[in-house]
């Protein structure tokens, strides 16, 4: 973002957001915090994404990444030289600098990653009106195997379930189908919420789950193009995911 735009609703909501993530650049910050002084629109959508994001923050899964990634990383910042074998490892010193900054580095570049998909999930999902309460609403992100983010579930309690594409999805080869699951946690099996298009966004009424709380998972299988014959998945799982609350 080079301006922030107040005119434009969808413009002035992402830009909120990333304020609140704090993933504004400085000159973004800066010219975004001197319009929000005076702004009543601009400031209800600081509210409303302090309120969204702030409590999903304990809820990200740690994730780990390729061993390899950081030393590639810390090589190209100058920490180990590329052409000079790394020493034997030696507990840093608390007070290096260099290791400070590359240690909150990783903390913030981690968090920032993370929270950056789950603001672009909401704002796909986001609709006008006021936000439902709370304790309503449940998100989940369906990943594919390799960990990539293709579909956004959510569910508004007594009103609808929407999934809707984020990512790449999947190609689906003729004769199968994508079928939709979910399953409450700590029941015997899942329920089939019918077969979907790809690339679509798919709405269904909540009335057809059979009940939605904290880690309800849902996932995508590949299926025979009439679906499942058995009631059960008999496919593999191209996509997974478990709910938060919102």
């Amino acid at each position: 973002m080079s301006v922030v735009t107040l005119d434009d609703r969808e413009e002035r909501s992402a830009s909120a957001g990333e304020y609140v993530l704090g993933t504004l650049s400085p000159a973004d910050r800066d010219a975004f915090e001197q319009a929000l002084a005076g702004n009543a629109a601009l400031q209800a959508e600081v509210y409303y994404w302090q309120d969204r994001l702030l409590p999903l923050a304990g809820r990200v899964s740690a994730e780990q990444p390729a061993a390899q990634l950081w030393p590639d990383i810390e090589a190209r910042l100058g920490v180990v030289p590329i052409s000079t074998p790394a020493p034997p490892p030696t507990a840093p010193a608390a007070n290096d600098p260099m290791w400070q900054r590359l240690r909150r580095w990783r903390v913030v570049s981690g968090m920032a990653i993370a929270a950056s998909v789950l603001l672009a999930s909401l704002l796909v999902l986001r609709a006008p009106g006021p936000p439902a309460s709370p304790a309503d609403r449940y998100l989940a992100l369906l990943q594919s195997p390799d960990k990539s983010t293709g579909w956004v579930v959510e569910v508004t309690a007594g009103d609808k379930v929407r999934l809707v594409p984020v990512g790449a999805t999947a190609e689906v080869p003729a004769g199968k189908a994508l079928q939709f699951w979910t399953k409450a946690e700590g029941a015997s099996g899942p329920t089939s919420l019918g077969l979907i298009r790809p690339g679509q966004v798919t709405e269904l009424p909540a009335a057809r789950l059979p009940a939605v709380g904290e880690r309800t998972l849902f996932e995508l299988t590949l299926e025979p193009e009439t679906g499942s014959p058995i009631g059960r998945p008999t496919g593999p799982v191209l996509f997974i995911g478990r709910t938060v609350r919102l």
